[in-house]
């Protein structure tokens, strides 16, 4: 399976790139800095330089030709300003789901974020961060050629995974190691009777793969 990540440079992207590669998947990592290609390959990935904020749906639609999934998990990140989360969190979301639709890509699991809501109020640049993300979801949810999961982690925090989490359409407040939302998304990708569920995640006291199967009705 050929499995294809925007935002492939990001903290949670490379944890999954390893994830993937150790299991055998063929990886692809966007990235839109040719300096950070060094660390997709020690990932296990191959880098495709691509800027999803300037890109056409056709341009990105070739990148995915012939991948059996795609996970959107680019962000603007916590320096930037309002502009940029509606430009990448929203905006290179929609492209990326509109390029898998047309490049025939099926299945689709995008990062969002605990909170997300394009009805959110506030002008603070989190509120804008939670509207963008909402905004995107409801698109990503809309594409009806795409077997879409929309995956809303609580907190991130870089304290070291443990594998054990809590996964459900409502999951409550917390945080969750990246390292456990990117063996999430590995387990997800792997198991499509998730599709059409949007579920948060934050650190709880089910294994992984049991918490997947679980929300999957296995």
């Amino acid at each position: 399976m050929r499995i294809v990540i925007a935002g492939g440079h990001g903290q949670i992207a490379l944890r999954l790139e390893r994830l993937l590669a150790v299991r055998g998947y063929e990886v692809a990592g966007i990235i839109r800095d040719r300096t950070q290609g060094d660390d997709l390959r020690e990932a296990g990935a191959e880098p495709v330089l691509c800027d999803l904020e300037s890109a056409t749906v056709e341009h990105v639609a070739g990148i995915l030709q012939g991948a059996e999934a795609a996970v959107f998990a680019a962000g603007a990140g916590p320096g930037s300003g309002i502009a940029r989360k509606d430009t990448v969190d929203r905006g290179a979301a929609v492209l990326f789901a509109d390029a898998a639709e047309r490049a025939g890509v099926r299945r689709f699991l995008i990062v969002s974020s605990m909170g997300a809501n394009a009805q959110h109020e506030g002008d603070e640049v989190f509120d804008a961060y939670l509207r963008a993300k909402g905004e995107a979801d409801d698109h990503v949810r809309t594409r009806l050629g795409l077997e879409w999961t929309v995956l809303r982690p609580g907190s991130l925090v870089d304290d070291p995974g443990t594998g054990l989490v809590r996964l459900e359409a409502h999951a409550g407040g917390g945080a969750v190691p990246r390292d456990d939302v990117a063996a999430v998304l590995a387990e997800l990708l792997e198991t499509p009777a998730t599709a059409g569920l949007t579920l948060e995640l934050v650190a709880g006291s089910v294994p992984v793969a049991v918490a997947v199967k679980d929300v999957a009705g296995n």
